[in-house]
């Protein structure tokens, strides 16, 4: 697997076999599409911030006339074992996307963009849970993500500059996105930059799968992309790293740059892989859920890109869980929520000298 989902997913059982192609299953069962003109298939956007309006104390405000855009696209949180992909309309998933990640992840980007986020028909636990079904989903997924896209540059950014941002299965859909309509098209002079998060790009898909958007090696560097997976410190990283470049080799044979891609989420620069706590600006404590963030916590957590991960040294009582091999997946935006949003504004107030 490419891209790290729910890794508990791989415990859920197995759907029985249909007479259907998956791809008929899902559109079968799936809700109606969303209708991006309706402010109702935002969770962020039309109506305001919304959800990504929230804060933890200690952050920065919130720009009031940016000028730039952020296209957020968020992770897997659909839990059912009865549907293959999310129903927009269903006012309680909707309320736990807004509460879990949207409040929590697309809220870093505040202080230097008005943030847009689609909701999606999302593919499902029950989807991530079944090998024959996971890719069709994520493609069904991706349709109206590449379609809220398409509405939000044609009514929305109008030759504004932007980022786009997802977190694991928001982040696999980005990636797709970069690739299919930004990279080598007049887009890409706009895009701020990529945040592709949780999930593995490899160095060497930069050259082979993305012609012209490069890696984010530098703080203020603009038209590029960059990615980290968090896994706490004394955690074996063997496992995530092979079926990383496991993927990686499937995909484009055994040839050099096969090691996924780690941007320290403290420094942001490739010349500097480690970082200590004391440079960290502000995490968010406890586990994401409902209700308000807790405030933030700043020098909490060093950092080194060790194999392409982000090894993560955790001050105590930050309370944060990890997924089985030592993961740090869920908090992959909350233990660096104020670096990635004083990063975000620094990269924007760069575009926007060097297009000014």
């Amino acid at each position: 697997m490419r891209w790290l989902v729910l890794l508990a997913a791989s415990a859920l059982p197995v759907a029985e076999a249909s007479a259907a192609t998956p791809q008929e299953d899902i559109a079968a069962s799936a809700s109606a599409a969303p209708d991006y003109a309706d402010p109702a298939s935002w969770a962020a956007g039309p109506s305001g911030a919304g959800p990504a309006g929230a804060l933890p104390e200690g952050a920065t405000p919130a720009a009031r006339d940016p000028g730039v855009d952020v296209f957020y696209v968020h992770p897997t949180t659909f839990r059912s074992q009865t549907l293959w992909s999310q129903d927009i309309a269903d006012a309680k998933a909707n309320a736990w996307v807004d509460e879990s990640v949207v409040a929590r992840q697309a809220s870093v980007f505040g202080a230097c963009c008005r943030i847009w986020a689609p909701r999606y028909r999302a593919a499902s636990y029950k989807a991530l849970g079944d090998p024959a079904y996971r890719d069709a989903a994520f493609a069904f997924a991706y349709s109206d993500v590449e379609r809220a896209f398409d509405w939000f540059l044609a009514n929305v950014s109008k030759g504004r500059p932007f980022i786009i941002a997802g977190h694991s299965q928001g982040a696999k859909h980005v990636a797709d996105l970069l690739e299919r309509r930004i990279d080598g098209t007049p887009l890409r002079k706009r895009m701020v930059a990529a945040y592709i998060i949780g999930i593995n790009l490899s160095e060497g898909e930069f050259g082979l799968r993305y012609k012209h958007v490069p890696i984010c090696d530098s703080p203020a560097q603009t038209g590029c992309a960059l990615q980290w997976n968090a896994i706490e410190a004394g955690s074996d990283l063997e496992p995530m790293v092979s079926a990383f470049e496991k993927g990686f080799v499937q995909k484009y044979g055994d040839v050099p740059g096969k090691k996924p891609l780690c941007i320290n989420p403290v420094t942001f620069d490739r010349r500097r892989p480690a970082s200590l706590s004391a440079e960290a600006k502000g995490a968010v404590p406890g586990e994401p859920g409902s209700g308000p963030m807790k405030p933030l916590r700043a020098g909490a957590v060093a950092v080194n890109c060790e194999r392409g991960l982000a090894v993560s040294y955790l001050a105590p009582g930050l309370d944060l869980k990890t997924m089985p091999g030592g993961s740090l997946h869920y908090h992959d935006f909350g233990l660096f929520y104020a670096d990635i949003r004083a990063n975000a504004a620094l990269r924007v107030a760069a575009w926007l000298k060097a297009h000014r």
